[in-house]
């Protein structure tokens, strides 16, 4: 067996992930600064995340096959059960080999690194494309005998996938986010140059040919890992609406409900717009007249509109359930709404059927066939969720929209 046939012999894989790392962060750092101030956080953090990641090889033990077999010539100049007079030189025999094919799935270069446990006794091995060949020669006619000596082998193999699972398992894991943290330390300090550079006095000019990324070698991965698009235009600091702020505001919608649900008789005839005004009073005794209703705002008339200093800061949308293609067209109609700047929504829904629970268990896969949709967020509300979309004409911009269903009476 020549050198390069063994596996798991190569470098430490701890110091492979360490590299790979280091090699994640150089990449943030070289990001051109409107790129990563103009790309979503969350979008950066999945495709480094992905792009970094290992996969570790799984063998499909199943699917074993003979890729070769035949005749060969074997030296047996070291074979005990000989007398070989001069064992300077081969001296060949005829005998019978066969090759044996494994398919894996993940990353093949994983099979050249040391895992944190491993045997005294060296493995061999070839990996050629998604395939590990195991060659066994004999001389004698012993099936059996072959089969055992690649059973064995193959077991130590899969011992050695396992060891690398485990120890990459916690790698990936935090991949996400220690290139969030990365992204956020480099955008903050991106902002504090600028209000440096502002508070300078004199225009800046840019340099040319200044690099705009650094594409780190990683081990291959089986599909390429795009990379997300966004402007390099000059980034522009926008205010933004708390969370905790935007929570209190739909806190404020979800107690109004308690009151319906309390006394159901007194809007039990009430159609949106009636349903809709109940929540403007609320509103504007928060908000100090700053909330308002059917208000033009981009494309259309949003329901419930709340607006500080010039700046939207929450729009909704108040629906009856009338089904799932109503439900999707009023995303599109609260997208349509939305100018560049805003980035907080709500869609107040009212359910008067009678399978509550039905209409709940619809939301999810709805709105996760929108086009616009992104991911789900964690949000604490027995009929509500929290989803990130993204604007129409940018999709780096993200929008937060938070769907509330109600049990309206009839």
């Amino acid at each position: 067996m020549n050198r390069k046939d063994c596996l798991f012999a190569d470098a430490h894989l701890s110091d492979v992930m360490r590299q790979c790392e280091q090699k994640m962060l150089q990449e943030i750092d070289e990001f051109e600064g409107n790129y990563l101030l103009n790309t979503s956080i969350e979008d950066l953090g999945e495709y480094l995340e992905n792009k970094y990641k290992f996969e570790p090889p799984v063998l499909k033990e199943d699917e074993t096959y003979i890729a070769n077999n035949g005749e060969t010539d074997v030296d047996v100049r070291y074979d005990p059960s000989r007398w070989i007079d001069d064992k300077s030189k081969p001296f060949y025999i005829k005998g019978t080999f066969a090759e044996f094919a494994v398919p894996f799935l993940g990353d093949h270069g994983l099979f050249r690194f040391r895992p944190s446990q491993g045997y005294m006794n060296t493995t061999y091995g070839v990996i050629k494309g998604s395939e590990v060949r195991l060659n066994y020669t004999r001389t004698d006619h012993n099936g059996e005998a072959m089969r055992a000596d690649f059973d064995r082998n193959i077991k130590m193999i899969a011992e050695y996938l396992g060891w690398i699972t485990n120890d990459v398992a916690p790698f990936n894991s935090s991949l996400r986010d220690k290139a969030r943290q990365r992204v956020e330390w480099r955008r903050e300090k991106l902002l504090k140059d600028q209000g440096m550079t502002s508070a300078l006095g004199f225009p800046l000019k840019q340099r040319p040919g200044a690099p705009t990324t650094y594409i780190a070698p990683v081990v291959r991965q089986k599909l390429p890992i795009q990379k997300p698009v966004a402007t390099k235009e000059p980034y522009k600091l926008e205010p933004q609406l708390e969370m905790k702020e935007y929570d209190h505001i739909l806190s404020i919608i979800s107690n109004m409900v308690q009151v319906m649900e309390r006394s159901p008789h007194a809007f039990s005839k009430m159609g949106e717009e009636d349903l809709r005004q109940h929540f403007l009073v609320q509103l504007n005794g928060q908000y100090e007249g700053q909330v308002t209703g059917e208000t033009f705002n981009y494309e259309g008339k949003t329901d419930i509109l709340i607006r500080v200093d010039g700046r939207n800061i929450f729009i909704a949308e108040c629906k009856f359930w009338k089904g799932t293609g109503v439900y999707l067209d009023t995303i599109d109609q609260i997208l349509g709404y939305l100018s560049w700047r805003d980035t907080k929504t709500a869609i107040i829904l009212f359910n008067r059927n009678k399978d509550f629970s039905a209409v709940l268990s619809k939301i999810p896969g709805a709105t996760k066939s929108h086009a616009n949709f992104k991911r789900e967020l964690d949000w604490s509300s027995e009929t509500g969720f929290r989803y990130i979309f993204h604007q129409r004409d940018d999709k780096n911009r993200e929008v937060i929209l938070t769907v509330i269903a109600f049990d309206v009476p009839e």
